[in-house]
């Protein structure tokens, strides 16, 4: 088994492939974080707690246990009785009083991997996927507070991935407030590194950043009530330098939808606390006597051969163990959304024109986006009254359904369950559905309020909502959206000691409706968008097998947000569209082409009026579609190698799909910039075999994957801006 407890050094051995995660026991109780890295045959490294180097020893003498506690590398550390750095644990007494302190009780090592109640959470899966699965629940106490803290890790031996949670449980008889429960903590020596976070803004989310790691802190984090367009709940520490099949990397993300910190912090002492959760701004939860507080769970590897190694783990992790949906690995239908074609603007006449002029090209469903329901002609009206208009769709969404089907696509809707107009029905009936604060006039965005989910008879509402459209007519595919933050924290339905606990039970109680959709309708196609990649995270992954990327579908931007994307999660997960130009977002011309290869790299379609584009585009989607079939196995399922990219010096993009047998890959090749006086490019494509040779399709050129990866291939300069090339090899039988 990966978990092995050495009783003699008192000393907890977590092994993957590649690694290493060690906790220690001191004689007093404690339990520190030993060791973080390559893989170690033997236990061993608990020196590395440093508990002798102290005056204090409780046993001993108490003399200078604040010098003690602000040292000590802790597994999970609190806060007010003496550690001065962030602590994981906050806990308020029945007195109003904050202190807690955790000594070692026991623990339990199985086989397999536990869901977390209420909450999205990796899985060991069946068959050969459950093989080197295993847990260990380390439960610490709290003997003056009578609580219990169950540290879980779940061990994942062939992605290299360790996962941990946290359940707090209430003894005492008492009750006891939750401040913050974060999931996840690291101390380790300081040493040099730079902290890597995805950060962005509304259509450009998810672009890489590095910052040097110095004294104090620094954090990424939300308090939008999701995991936001700004800031991605992934963080890694990076050694100076590090790059793609170079270095050292620790990463941490996070399964979770709504407001995260994720912080590195630098003490006196040059140690390093890398630590992760829900975050604790106007956040608290009460604990009565018995209950228990599950905090969702972190993912974490480790990779000593940089970055691109990190992201083969965890594509491979969230593909294996989080993804649940039967499209997992499956091709997803090329669809065509009308959005950018109509906006508000169309009828029943007008989207079958689409379908049908869809259908000849090979397009194989069509998507009905906002504006089909209530009095929904502009953004101003109409959230949360789901019945359909029937000045635009006469008979209603079954009778399109059907005309949809019969044309020979599938059909999908749009829905954005989780708001509120003012001006609708629904808040002129209940008012008081809408999150609010007593005495203030609500902040909206896009003329909207938010459906204050964490009521049980709002969700059923707005569950039902969808449901009863899902049971009366053909739906193949569901885009649930949200477009806004969450403010006006308020719920009239909560007493005032708990609301506090109102974002957390939105997301709780997003996921429960999810849950039930996915339940009851087991063969929909689901995907989460919000406002485009506002909650990109692990935590809806769980629910949909993919999510919409980003409301910028310009490829140029797009480069961006998917190099940042792709380095934490799988390409089959991107929603990705071939979009108009010039694009509505920046009002960039780009070939259509170069839209299509773009896209390629993610789940496919169109979102243009095919009705109106030009004829040589419209001759263009067939091929597009064919290279989607040929191509979507390998993007879908093979080894992500991000090579180049033109963030940097050169204006030119480069990334590969490696299958998994090493038999064939594609790389893309984007030029983004046309520069006079220029040879040729020489691009490196790393991931296929040395001694194996290969054939790049449409040419007699082999090359053995040495060549390949060390001489690389040229690549001519090409006239125009945002031109591409498609590089398909594949092992020659002949050689």
């Amino acid at each position: 088994m990966a978990v092995l407890y050495d009783e003699s050094r008192r000393l907890f051995k977590l092994d993957t492939a590649n690694t290493t995660y060690m906790i220690g026991i001191t004689e007093d109780g404690y339990v520190g974080h030993v060791y973080y890295g390559r893989r170690l045959n033997r236990p061993g490294g608990e020196y590395l707690l440093r508990a002798k180097e102290y005056a204090y020893i409780l046993s001993v003498n108490a003399r200078e246990k604040e010098a003690f506690l602000s040292s000590f590398p802790f597994e999970y550390p609190t806060q007010w009785t003496g550690d001065l750095r962030e602590g994981a644990l906050d806990v308020m007494n029945e007195e109003g009083q904050c202190g807690c302190e955790l000594f070692y009780r026991d623990y339990e090592i199985t086989a397999g991997k536990p869901s977390l109640e209420g909450l999205p959470a990796s899985f060991a899966g069946e068959g050969k996927a459950a093989e080197g699965v295993s847990t260990l629940r380390l439960t610490l106490t709290d003997p003056v507070l009578e609580i219990d803290a169950e540290l879980i890790y779940s061990v994942f031996e062939k992605e290299d991935v360790i996962t941990r949670s946290v359940v707090i449980r209430n003894n005492s008889g008492k009750t006891r407030i939750l401040q913050k429960v974060y999931s996840a903590s690291i101390d380790m020596d300081a040493g040099h590194y730079e902290m890597l976070s995805l950060t962005g803004s509304w259509a450009r989310e998810r672009h890489i950043r590095r910052r040097p790691v110095g004294i104090g802190k620094q954090s990424v984090g939300s308090i939008a009530g999701k995991s936001s367009h700004q800031e991605n709940p992934f963080i890694a520490l990076v050694t100076p330098g590090a790059g793609q099949d170079t270095g050292e990397v620790y990463a941490m993300n996070f399964v979770y939808s709504g407001n995260f910190t994720a912080q590195v912090q630098v003490s006196q002492f040059d140690s390093l606390r890398m630590c992760m959760g829900i975050n604790a701004e106007n956040f608290s939860w009460t604990l009565e006597s018995g209950d228990h507080f599950t905090a969702p769970e972190v993912v974490m590897t480790y990779s000593a051969q940089g970055l691109g190694q990190m992201t083969r783990h965890l594509h491979d992790f969230y593909r294996g163990h989080l993804i649940r949906s039967p499209y997992l690995h499956k091709e997803r239908p090329i669809l065509i959304n009308n959005w950018e074609a109509t906006y508000f603007d169309f009828d029943t006449e007008k989207i079958l024109s689409i379908a049908r002029k869809a259908k000849e090209s090979g397009i194989e469903m069509l998507v009905l986006d906002d504006g089909w329901f209530g009095k929904r002609n502009s953004d101003t009206s109409s959230l949360g009254d789901w019945y359909v208009n029937e000045n635009k769709i006469k008979g209603g969404i079954a009778a399109l359904s059907d005309e949809i089907h019969k044309i020979g696509l599938k059909f999908g809707l749009w829905f954005e369950p989780e708001m509120i107009s003012p001006d609708s029905d629904l808040y002129r009936a209940h008012p008081d559905w809408a999150l609010q604060l007593k005495g203030r006039t609500a902040t909206m965005s896009r003329q909207q309020y938010v459906l204050d989910l964490s009521r049980q008879e709002v969700r059923d509402y707005a569950y039902e909502c969808v449901a009863k459209i899902l049971r009366t007519a053909k739906i193949d595919y569901v885009k649930w959206d949200m477009n806004r933050e969450l403010t006006d924290i308020g719920s009239a339905a909560l007493p005032a000691s708990r609301q506090q606990e109102v974002f957390h039970r939105y997301v709780l109680g997003v996921y429960e409706m999810q849950e039930r959709l996915v339940t009851e309708f087991p063969d929909l196609l689901l995907e989460n968008c919000s406002g485009g990649g506002a909650r990109f995270d692990p935590g809806m992954l769980y629910y949909s097998p993919q999510i919409w990327r980003s409301d910028d579908m310009d490829p140029i931007e797009r480069l961006r947000i998917q190099e940042g994307t792709a380095l934490v999660y799988p390409l089959s997960c991107m929603g990705a569209h071939v979009c108009c130009a010039p694009n509505h977002t920046t009002a960039r011309s780009v070939p259509f082409e170069t839209r299509g290869h773009v896209a390629l790299s993610g789940t496919f379609g169109y979102e243009l009026d095919i009705t109106q584009i030009p004829e040589e585009d419209l001759e263009m989607i067939p091929g597009q579609i064919a290279e989607y079939h040929r191509y979507h196995g390998l993007i879908a399922e093979g080894d992500y190698y991000r090579i180049h990219s033109w963030s940097g010096e050169e204006p030119w993009d480069v990334w590969g799909s490696v299958a998994k047998d090493r038999s064939e890959a594609l790389y893309t090749f984007v030029q983004v910039l046309t520069r006079p006086n220029v040879r040729s490019r020489r691009i490196l494509l790393p991931g296929l075999e040395e001694d194996t040779v290969y054939r790049l399709e449409g040419t007699e050129e082999c090359y053995t994957g040495g060549e390949l990866a060390k001489c690389g291939i040229l690549i001519p300069e090409m006239r125009g801006d945002a031109l591409t090339k498609l590089l398909h090899f594949t092992a020659d039988t002949r050689a």
